[in-house]
């Protein structure tokens, strides 16, 4: 019994979804320290940041797509769609239930391009995979 846990634990951990995720939340974080550093250290301006914010976000998705899409080695497009939609339901999710707000964008929408960034990098990470 004991074995079957860590053995399911270890597949885990190489799910192409779960780390996709992973790498995505990570570079949102890691993005958005570092502005907040530029921004506080630096004469740059807040007019930038929703620019800049979705930038982050754009390419965090490209990223994790990316990251998924290699580490499925298969159907690049649909692990990398997926971690759009599951960013998506979840950038929702938090905007909804902790700061009760509506998105500025149309949330369709938001899911579509998420959808498409996030599959534009499963594609790649599956094309430049080991075969």
């Amino acid at each position: 019994m004991k074995e079957m846990l860590l053995d399911s634990a270890r597949r885990s951990w190489k799910s192409p979804l779960l780390l996709g995720q992973l790498f995505i939340w990570s570079l949102i974080l890691l993005g958005s320290f570092m502005i907040a550093l530029l921004i506080r250290y630096t004469s740059m301006g807040m007019d930038a940041l929703p620019i800049i914010a979705y930038m982050i976000n754009a390419l965090a998705l490209l990223i994790g797509g990316f990251v998924s899409g290699r580490r499925s080695k298969q159907r690049g497009w649909y692990y990398g769609g997926l971690q759009g939609i599951i960013y998506a339901l979840l950038v929702m999710l938090i905007g909804f239930l902790a700061f009760d707000t509506a998105m500025v964008i149309n949330p369709i929408l938001f899911a579509i391009s998420s959808f498409g960034i996030s599959a534009i990098g499963g594609i790649l990470g599956v094309n430049t995979g080991n075969q």
